[in-house]
């Protein structure tokens, strides 16, 4: 099986190696130090399966796992025992392996994996239902300000932000503020241009600038980035 490891550990990497290398079913494709670096690789590589920790800065393995579409078989390989019940949620975990891990538990892992049919994924399942049903709502926005109808053209808009009772929207010419609430203006926006990755920020994808840490760079404005929401704002990006 093609192989890769994923940990911010270098030591943690090198005993995975060196447990791999005495397992003759195993070829190490590739090692990674974070996740953004790992999904790029599998954008272009096929692997059969990973070794993944869960406790990594910022990005998370359950984040890395709910990012990544339909992911291979994963191996989990940490130091915290609290988590099974929730790894073994999600249909392409193989095994849970506790550091320090033994090669007999190492083997006993692959045997596993060998014998394992990943499910289909079922975050892939809904989001192919959002790609089947877009919002038929066109490119025009009407919001009500001081009595009269404005019409804005939704691709225009780069940026909204809740602001009490009020949201502010951006476009690339003009700012409105409207006595609104989020979720109504969520309803009305088409999903594959709008994505919502803080509870008070929603943006427009195509207008991403920059991404850094846990913030966006969208025209001249920095956005912070929720970590809930961070796995699907790097499902939706077309990572080389």
């Amino acid at each position: 099986m093609q192989c890769i490891i994923v940990d911010d550990e270098a030591a943690a990497r090198t005993i995975l190696k060196k447990l791999a290398s005495n397992n003759d079913n195993l070829e190490i494709q590739a090692e990674f130090s974070n996740a953004i670096q790992a999904i790029k690789h599998l954008n272009q590589n096929e692997v059969d399966l990973i070794f993944l920790d869960i406790h990594m800065p910022d990005f998370t393995g359950f984040d890395f796992i709910q990012t990544v579409k339909n992911p291979p078989k994963i191996i989990l390989s940490t130091s915290d025992r609290n988590f099974a019940i929730e790894a073994f949620e999600y249909d392409c975990i193989v095994d849970y392996i506790v550091k320090p891990i033994t090669q007999e538990r190492f083997d006993k892992a692959i045997k596993k994996a060998l014998n394992f049919a990943p499910k289909e994924h079922t975050k892939d399942i809904a989001s192919e239902k959002v790609e089947a049903n877009p919002k038929e709502s066109g490119n025009d926005l009407y919001v009500n300000i001081d009595r009269r109808l404005i019409k804005i053209d939704i691709p225009s808009i780069y940026l909204i932000e809740a602001r009490g009772d009020y949201i502010l929207i951006k476009t690339s010419g003009k700012n409105y503020t409207v006595h609104s609430t989020m979720k109504k203006i969520e309803e009305k926006l088409p999903e594959n241009l709008f994505l919502k990755i803080h509870r008070s920020f929603i943006i427009n994808v195509d207008k991403i600038i920059d991404i850094e840490d846990n913030s966006v760079l969208i025209e001249k404005d920095v956005i912070p980035v929720s970590r809930s929401n961070r796995p699907e704002l790097m499902k939706r990006l077309n990572l080389l």
